[in-house]
């Protein structure tokens, strides 16, 4: 359930306004990047010198590790494949962290009706296949691998913290959830180090402390549909946040003239035809990550019902249809956009 890189961000120049009491000197910006999770993670902050940069960085990037060594689909010594080698069988320990991914999870399927759905993997992996081969999963193939889709059948149990999967052959793919958690776990870190004027961006996946110095926010640029390396065409301003953004626009696969995405509709077993992505504010990326695939599955009638009914929720999504691309933003997306440059966003009523 990899997600799309979609998010381009621009940070704003550092300043002294706004520096914290505490700070006994001017606060400079640094920047690191170290690849995790079948992406680049990316570590801007703010801090007095050079030394608690780097320190605090490194704590970081060693918590993300830890994680994908955790949850993992790819790595075979996870701790999210030792479980899946146990299903069908009885319940099985896990760490806090694997609980809270999952317990998570558990709560996004049921707020999607199942259009998010970590147990997705058996059929992930046939259309993992399908983009190296380019040839189509056949439905019999596609079928088999349903029948084991079920995120009911994943039983948690918060007492014990044990997880059970019901079914024999079970999988369970993280990718639309773990880089959130990541991304938020590792801001955590950055403030136990005192830091706390921070980004981490995990591809398509923005954790956001407080904001910089000379700012209100960080500015981050959310990618046009049909071209991730163009200017962005809205911008945002957050602070102590996450963000977002799954769609197509570097994963998929064109079989006999049709272009199908790595996005894989849970209730079809087929990669998601047409193009779309769907942008999620959150008050932090563990939820915006959670949230932004399962909305792409379900579009923007069904999708925006969930947003409007969360007050701590906004979203944008981003369509094309047969009139054109179309763009929708909830009630509350305004608020967040970057001074108000983007008049041509159509709001829900």
């Amino acid at each position: 359930m990899l997600k799309n890189v979609a998010l381009s961000l621009l940070i704003l120049p550092a300043g002294l306004l706004g520096v914290n009491a505490w700070q006994p000197r001017e606060l400079t910006r640094y920047t690191f990047a170290e690849p995790h999770m079948g992406t680049t993670f990316r570590i801007v902050l703010y801090a007095p010198d050079e030394a608690t940069a780097k320190k605090a960085a490194k704590a970081a990037f060693a918590r993300i590790a830890e994680l994908n060594a955790i949850l993992s689909d790819y790595q075979p010594t996870s701790e999210l494949m030792q479980l899946c080698g146990k299903a069908g069988g009885p319940p099985v320990a896990v760490s806090v962290d694997l609980f809270e991914v999952l317990k998570k999870s558990e709560e996004f399927a049921r707020l999607t009706d199942g259009a998010f759905d970590v147990s997705i993997s058996p059929v992930v992996r046939l259309w993992r296949k399908a983009r190296r081969t380019r040839e189509m999963p056949s439905a019999e193939d596609i079928k088999k691998v349903l029948d084991l889709v079920d995120y009911r059948k994943i039983k948690l149990d918060a007492k014990g913290r044990t997880v059970q999967l019901l079914l024999m052959g079970m999988l369970l793919d993280l990718g639309g959830i773990a880089k959130g958690y990541a991304a938020d776990a590792a801001v955590t870190v950055l403030r136990q180090h005192g830091i706390t004027r921070t980004l981490v961006a995990a591809g398509g996946d923005v954790a956001v402390g407080d904001a910089p110095p000379d700012a209100p926010g960080w500015k981050v640029g959310i990618a046009p549909l049909k071209n991730s390396d163009a200017t962005p065409e809205h911008y945002l301003m957050l602070k102590n946040a996450g963000v977002s953004t799954a769609g197509d626009s570097e994963q998929f696969v064109e079989i006999n003239g049709k272009r199908y995405s790595h996005i894989v509709d849970t209730n079809t077993g087929v990669g998601l035809v047409g193009r779309r992505s769907v942008t999620v504010i959150a008050p932090n990326a563990f939820t915006s990550d959670g949230l932004d695939t399962g909305l792409c599955i379900l579009g923007v009638e069904r999708g925006m019902k969930i947003v409007e009914a969360k007050d701590d929720i906004a979203a944008l999504f981003v369509f094309e249809t047969a009139k054109g691309i179309e763009t929708t933003a909830s009630k509350r997306f305004a608020k967040y956009l970057w001074k108000d440059g983007n008049a041509s966003t159509k709001h829900t009523k």
